[in-house]
């Protein structure tokens, strides 16, 4: 091998390590989107509406007051919206929207059923028939991961006035992190359509924000 093989490979992979290291700056997102945002109509102003059961969540407030803290996902959600057009309204009276947030974390567990060899401790191999070539390897429980868990947000966007649904959307994932970036890239995914729908499943990629 000489001297320019040599450099070309060395190049080669120093471009193959920055494409990895930008990767882990990055979420990729499952995306549908669904409505009919009317014509000519503004993002404006919104507010994000807290079920009985994520009011029950929500921090409490240090002292009388102050302003109560903000649930993460919820601050997520708002980092995304304003980068949608949205502006934030200080009072449900005041707001254009009404905004609806959820998130959720499916993790998965390996059945051992999923090993055909399941009851073979060891790394063996059982050879199938001649004619097939085919070898089965088992490998030990130990030794299977399990995938990494489905991380999923949706957003529903009502009218305030008239409490029509005027919009909805959702980002599915999977990675191991839930950090507060996380779940901001993957709202700022789910509104990346906006105010156009796309039902049909599309992958977004949103370079993760920087942490403060």
């Amino acid at each position: 091998m000489n001297r320019r093989q040599l450099s070309t490979i060395a190049l080669l992979a120093a471009l193959a390590a920055l494409s990895g290291c930008a990767s882990l700056n990055q979420i990729s997102s499952e995306v549908s989107s669904y409505g009919q945002w009317p014509p000519g109509r503004a993002a404006g102003r919104y507010f994000i509406e807290r079920l009985p059961s994520q009011a029950a969540q929500t921090p409490p407030t240090a002292q009388a007051g102050v302003t109560p803290a903000v649930p993460p996902l919820e601050a997520a959600a708002h980092g995304a919206l304003q980068a949608a057009g949205f502006q934030r309204a200080p009072s449900l009276e005041t707001a254009d929207v009404v905004v609806q947030i959820g998130a959720r974390v499916t993790r998965y567990d390996i059945s051992p059923w999923a090993d055909p060899l399941w009851w073979r401790w060891g790394p063996r191999y059982w050879r199938g028939p001649a004619w097939t070539g085919q070898r089965f390897y088992s490998t030990p429980p130990g030794w299977r991961t399990s995938p990494p868990p489905d991380r999923e947000v949706a957003l529903l966007l009502r009218d305030r006035a008239t409490s029509v649904p005027l919009w909805e959307a959702r980002a599915v994932s999977s990675g191991i992190s839930t950090e507060l970036e996380v779940f901001q890239a993957m709202f700022s995914a789910a509104l990346s359509d906006f105010p156009n729908a796309k039902p049909q499943p599309h992958h977004v990629s949103v370079t993760l924000p920087a942490k403060r």
